[in-house]
Parts: structure tokens; sequence; C-alpha cells
């Protein structure tokens, strides 16, 4: 199966995308859909056959946009610091730790059109991150905060992340995690530092505006 190359994937999200600034953080300029629907469509039906993954990269979520917010809010939460932000997705929260101070910013995804869309974004905020496309879950780069947006959606995913994120925390780091309530969030060891009522795409959600919470691993 063939990959869109570098070139045709900017081209591609440019063509498909507006640039614009996230509801809850205004901040932040974004390549974003405006036709979610459309584009959500167009990619899992035309474009299947390059090898294009559904394009979260596309969407401001709730758990990425609330978090987002907080560090935004309390920059001493990454100030000075080496910062994951982990499923990055368009990098909202990554060019946020940037926005806020941190020292040094890893953007990882899986998605390898990720990589693309969040150069493209850091570039319209004029920030600058680093890229990791590999599985960097079991992984420990020293890292000081973990950051983790929307990432409680899959079962087998929550029970790969949870002893993962239990080992960082138990040597030091920090993990806070953005979520609006996703089926499998843990039920105990995690701390609320903030909640927000973030606007979202009704397409791709069940509400107009998600009651997101900022966690943080205890």
């Amino acid at each position: 199966m063939k990959r869109l190359r570098p070139k045709s994937a900017k081209n591609f999200i440019l063509d498909n995308t507006a640039l614009m600034a996230p509801p809850h953080v205004p901040e932040v300029l974004l390549h974003l859909a405006d036709e979610a629907h459309d584009l959500w469509l167009r990619t899992e039906e035309e474009l299947a056959e390059i090898g294009l993954p559904p394009p979260f990269w596309a969407f401001a979520w709730a758990g990425g946009q609330g978090l987002a917010r907080y560090v935004l809010d309390h920059p001493g939460t990454v100030r000075g610091k080496r910062v994951l932000d982990f499923a990055s997705g368009s990098g909202l929260v990554a060019i946020a730790a940037m926005k806020a101070g941190a020292s040094q910013v890893i953007a990882a995804d899986i998605d390898p059109f990720c990589e693309t869309a969040i150069a493209i974004n850091l570039e319209a905020n004029g920030v600058d991150a680093q890229f990791l496309g590999t599985d960097c879950v079991g992984t420990d780069d020293g890292w000081d905060v973990v950051l983790a947006g929307d990432v409680f959606y899959d079962k087998a995913f929550a029970d790969r992340l949870l002893p993962w994120f239990g080992s960082l925390r138990a040597r030091g780091a920090e993990i806070l995690v953005g979520d609006p309530g996703r089926a499998y969030l843990p039920k105990t060891g995690l701390q609320s530092l903030a909640v927000y009522q973030v606007p979202v795409t009704r397409v791709l959600e069940d509400a107009e505006v998600k009651r997101t919470t900022v966690w943080r691993l205890a």
C-alpha cells in the first residue's frame, strides 16, 4: 500500500483545512477541517487506497483542548521542562507546551500523516518541537512531563497505557491527561486539576459541548 509523500500530504492538508483557532484555545492556530464530516468521509472512502487513516489530526478534540488550556493557564507545569505530548494528533498540546515555556517538546504519534500536519501547525505558531513517529508506549526517554489528550477511548490501548504511565510516574514524571469522559478512563488513581466546558463538533461527538477534565496521575 502506497503512502502520500510529504509534499502530497502537505497539499492535502492545505486543500482540506482552514487555519483557525480552536474555540477553547484561541492562542493557538491550527489547520483544521471546517467541514468535518466531508473530510472524514473523503479520507475514509476516497483515500483508503493510499493508506490514509482517519484524519484525527484535522480536529481539535475535547481532551486536547482542555489539556492545552490548562498548560497555557498554568505554565509552571511545563516551563523549563522536557515534555512528551503523547498521541499528539494536530500538535495542539505540543504547541501549547512550547508557548508556555517548555525547554523541549516531543510530539509523538504513530499516524505518519501527523508528522506533516504537526510541522505545518508548528510553523503557523512560530514554535518548534520534535516529532516522534514510533510507538513509544513502554519506553522512557527521561521526560519530565507527559501530556496525553483523549487516549482512553479503547480498552486494549488503555490496558497498555496504564502500566506505562504508572512506571513513569513512579520515577518522578508528571502525567497529565485531558479527558471528556471516554469509556476507559481509570476510575481510581487520578486527581482532578481542572474542569472545562469545551465546544466540539457534533458530527464527531455526541454533544456540542463536552465536559472535559484535566487529570493528574496520583
